[in-house]
């Protein structure tokens, strides 16, 4: 039984690589990204786990050296389902700080976690025990422009259940978004979540709270097949000289409908914050969110905090990709007004 197992999990594989390479032009389509580093080529490699071996500082010379993107199978690892990890380096492609950069992985089978310089920028699909295979996934991960230095170390973590493994397919790069909103105050990174209809009522037990990749949809950092309720939350204090009177809170797509408290004060939301009505907003989830503040509602040298609130009625699921942050309203509308010009 799992002989027949593993070998329909192989011909799904197969039929699934067949599918890309037959319409992998329609992400390039859909965004506007510029390559700035390309990734394709050798990479260290050793199977096995270690958390030490995200540390970028870590001695990784006696390491295998493997192609990427192609699965371990092909290169001397032929049968083997498990545990395995990849680094390798890149030198900053000095870009403005005000653009966002994306480190695309391709398709990985089965599950990834993802290090930038140590810095845990994403996840995709479920570690044992509780696994969960994303191999179906285009793996395109947002870097926060805080964690960059001069030469940079990626770590990839992998878990593959049955069938080939590693990272598969896929053009391997660090990409430019070119319609990325330019924000002053950068929030993307790690924040505390929690499900449920009424977590949000629950803010005193924050630091309890789970912790997320923003963004990132929740499917792929554990919480796959939820649709309901859940509420992000992030405190953070802001560079005072970053901060005006009158300010835009960036924050990407969200799958489907989200309701936001900044300090207290409700600034917007996506129509009616209610799953009865979630359909007469069916294109929301495509829509980037930027919610004007009250003057002065960011306060200088003291701590703030942002409430998501989200309902996600099928797949996907909260906020899941753009621009995250804060942005002058001076700033926002000069955005706009040189995108409508393109």
């Amino acid at each position: 039984m799992k002989r027949m197992s593993e070998q329909i999990g192989k011909w799904m594989k197969f039929l699934f690589v067949m599918f890309l390479l037959c319409g992998f032009t329609t992400e390039s389509r859909a965004q506007n990204y510029q390559k700035v580093v390309d990734l394709n080529g050798r990479w260290k490699f050793s199977i096995g786990d270690n958390a030490k071996w995200a540390n970028p500082n870590f001695n990784d010379s006696n390491w295998e050296r493997v192609d990427v993107p192609s699965a371990w199978e092909n290169q001397g690892f032929h049968g083997y389902d498990g545990y395995a990890w990849y680094r390798t380096n890149f030198n900053n492609p000095n870009v403005s700080k005000t653009q966002s950069l994306y480190l695309k992985l391709g398709n990985i089978d089965d599950v990834d976690e993802v290090f930038i310089n140590g810095k845990k920028i994403g996840q995709t699909g479920s570690f044992p025990p509780h696994f969960s295979t994303a191999y179906t996934s285009n793996r395109v991960y947002n870097i926060p422009a805080n964690i960059l230095l001069e030469k940079n170390v990626i770590a990839v973590r992998v878990y593959d259940d049955v069938g080939e493994g590693g990272i598969v397919y896929g053009d391997v790069s660090i990409v430019l978004d070119r319609d990325a909103i330019p924000v002053d105050i950068d929030l993307q990174g790690e924040w505390r979540f929690k499900t449920g209809r009424y977590a949000h009522e629950n803010l005193q037990a924050i630091d309890s709270w789970d912790r997320i990749i923003v963004p990132g949809h929740w499917e792929n950092q554990g919480y796959k097949n939820y649709d309901g309720y859940a509420c992000y939350a992030l405190d953070f204090k802001a560079d005072e000289k970053l901060i005006v009177e009158r300010m835009v809170l960036v924050l990407g797509k969200i799958d489907d409908i989200d309701q936001v408290i900044v300090n207290g004060v409700l600034v917007g939301q996506s129509g009616e914050f209610d799953p009865s009505t979630v359909r007469q907003y069916s294109d929301s989830y495509q829509q980037v969110r930027g919610y004007y503040l009250p003057p002065n509602l960011i306060k200088k040298g003291q701590k703030n905090r942002i409430v998501v609130r989200v309902f996600d009625a099928m797949e996907g699921g909260g906020i899941y990709t753009g621009s995250i942050g804060l942005i002058s309203q001076d700033h926002y509308i000069k955005y706009w007004n040189k995108r409508r010009r393109r």
